[in-house]
């Protein structure tokens, strides 16, 4: 019978942070992208509105987590299967 052993604890916690890291990118650079460009635009037309920034950053993030959605659950299903055929059988 298997032991779980440190190896086998951050063999978990490793695919899980690079699953996160996967899952978190396109939105996270999507955002900062969007950002750049508002941020360029109030500083060449010296508009500094706040609502200006939010919004469409709310926007194009709510719109990438619907075109992203359902590739963004595969990648956490598949870890959360991994975890559930893989590790479980260990114990």
């Amino acid at each position: 019978m298997f032991c779980l052993t440190s190896e086998v604890f951050l063999e978990v916690m490793n695919t899980g942070l690079l699953t996160l890291l996967k899952v978190v990118a396109p939105v996270l650079l999507i955002s900062l992208i969007v950002g750049l460009v508002i941020s360029f635009f109030q500083a060449v037309t010296q508009i500094h509105e706040q609502t200006l920034t939010f919004a469409p950053k709310i926007l194009i993030v709510f719109l990438t987590l619907v075109f992203l959605g359902g590739w963004i659950l595969q990648q956490i299903v598949e870890y959360a299967y991994e975890i559930l055929t893989r590790y479980m059988a260990l114990i």
